[in-house]
C-alpha cells in the first residue's frame, strides 16, 4: 500500500489569515468529526490552522529524536506487528550495551539530535536491570542527551527504577481507545492495563508519550475522534501517531487500513490532534514516509513538529520491520543525518537545539485523568 500523492496535493489553498485557535477543552467527538471529514477549502483551512497552532505553541524549530532499535525480541503477539513473538521472519537480535553506547555516541557526535530514543520489543523481567544499567551509563558517558525509552508495559516500580537511573521520557502508545478493538488485537494485554502504565509514568514525573495507529481494521471515524480526545484527557507530553500498514507476515496481513479509500484521513488526524493538543510534541512518524513520497514533510506542515530519524546500525534495520515498506533500511546513521538536514532546510525549518523537553506549563501532577 503506497500512494503517489494525497488529495490535498491538488487542493487550491487560497491566501488566508492564519487561525491560531486550538480546540477548546470542551470539544467533543461531535466537534471533531466534521474536521476529520474536511475536504476542499475546508481541508486547506484545517491544515493552515493546524500549522499556525503548531507555530504558536511549538515554534518553527524541529526537535530531532534519534531512534536506536536495540532489540527485536518480543514476548507479545500483537496481531499487526512484524516482530510479534511467533513471527519466524526476522532474525532476532539484541544489541550489547557497548554497541548501544557506540550508537548513542555517534548520535551525540553528529550534533543534530537532542534525544536518543531506545526502542525494543516487550520482554518484561529479563532486561529490566540491564536497561537501568544502560541508562546510567548513557547519562554518565554521553551527558547532555535526553533519553526516551519505549519497551512496553512494566510495573510501576520498574519505571521508578529507570527514572532514578536517568530516564527522561517514556513512549507507550495505547493504539486504540476502543477496549474491544484493543482486546482483539492485543491478546497479551488490556487497554486498562496499558492506560494504568501511562498513569504510573505520569505520577512518577516521567515525561509520558502516548499515541495510536490510524486506521486499524475495525476502526471507525468515531473511534479516531475518541483516540484524539483520550490524548487530550491524558495531556501527554508527546503523542506519536501513524497509519496502520498491513504486514503480510502477521494475522492481519490481508486486512487493509480502514481509511485506504481516503488516505487524507491520516493527515487530517495529525491536524486535528494538533488542534486538540496544542502544546504536545507530535512526531512526523516514519510510517508516513512508507506510504507517501515525503510523507513526513507533509506531516510537519500539517501539525507535527518533531522528526525521528533512524540511528539503528545499518545491518540490523531489515530485522526491525514492524510493517513492510519501512524507509531507510539500507542506510546508516550518517545517511539519515544528511537527509534530515536537507529535508528541514527545504521546509525552511531550523533544527531545535538541546533536548527539547516537554512544552507543558503545568507540573506533571496536575490535569491528569483519574485512576479507574
Amino acid at each position: 500500500m503506497r500512494f503517489a500523492r494525497t488529495p490535498a496535493d491538488v487542493v487550491d489553498c487560497p491566501a488566508m489569515e492564519p487561525d491560531f485557535t486550538p480546540l477548546g477543552k470542551s470539544a467533543t467527538r461531535a466537534d471533531l468529526l466534521p474536521l476529520l471529514r474536511a475536504a476542499g477549502a475546508d481541508l486547506a483551512a484545517l491544515y493552515a490552522r493546524a500549522d499556525a497552532v503548531r507555530r504558536a505553541h511549538c515554534g518553527d524549530a524541529v526537535p530531532i529524536r534519534a531512534i536506536v532499535e536495540f532489540s527485536n525480541y518480543c514476548a507479545n503477539e500483537c496481531l499487526y506487528c512484524g516482530i510479534r513473538a511467533s513471527n519466524p521472519v526476522p532474525t532476532r537480535y539484541r544489541m550489547a550495551p557497548d554497541e548501544i553506547l557506540a550508537s548513542v555516541r555517534q548520535i551525540a557526535a553528529a550534533g543534530l539530535a537532542g534525544t536518543v530514543v531506545l526502542q525494543g520489543g516487550e520482554t518484561p523481567g529479563d532486561s529490566d536491570d540491564d536497561i537501568a544499567a544502560l541508562l546510567r551509563r548513557i547519562k554518565t558517558e554521553v551527558p547532555g542527551l535526553a533519553i526516551t525509552l519505549s519497551v512496553g508495559n512494566r510495573p510501576r516500580d520498574v519505571y521508578a527504577r529507570w527514572r532514578d537511573a536517568g530516564l527522561d521520557r517514556y513512549l507507550l502508545r495505547f493504539e486504540t481507545s476502543n477496549a474491544d478493538l484493543f482486546a482483539r488485537l492485543h491478546p497479551d494485554c488490556t487497554l486498562a492495563a496499558r492506560l494504568q502504565c501511562l498513569r504510573d509514568l505520569q505520577a512518577l514525573g516521567v515525561q509520558a508519550g502516548g499515541g495510536f495507529m490510524i486506521g486499524l481494521p475495525g476502526e471507525t471515524l468515531e473511534t479516531l475522534a475518541d483516540n484524539i480526545l483520550l490524548c487530550r484527557e491524558f495531556d501527554f507530553d508527546m503523542i506519536g501517531i501513524g497509519p496502520y500498514i498491513p504486514n503480510p507476515d502477521t494475522p492481519l496481513g490481508d486486512q487493509p487500513n480502514a481509511y485506504a479509500a481516503d488516505p487524507e484521513t491520516f493527515f487530517r488526524a495529525v491536524a486535528v490532534l494538533r488542534l486538540a493538543n496544542p502544546d504536545a510534541h507530535i512526531p512526523a512518524t516514519t510510517a508516513f514516509d512508507a506510504l507517501f513520497p515525503n510523507g513526513r514533510d507533509l506531516a510537519l506542515q500539517r501539525g507535527a513538529n518533531v522528526f525521528m530519524p533512524n540511528a539503528t546500525p545499518g545491518p540490523l534495520r531489515k530485522d526491525y520491520q514492524l510493517y513492510p515498506g519501512k524507509p531507510c533500511i539500507d542506510e546508516d546513521a550518517s545517511d539519515c543525518t544528511l537527509c534530515v538536514q536537507a529535508r528541514l532546510r527545504a521546509l525552511g525549518r531550523p533544527v531545535a537545539q538541546g533536548p527539547a523537553h516537554s512544552l507543558k506549563k503545568a507540573p506533571p501532577s496536575e490535569s491528569r485523568p483519574p485512576e479507574s
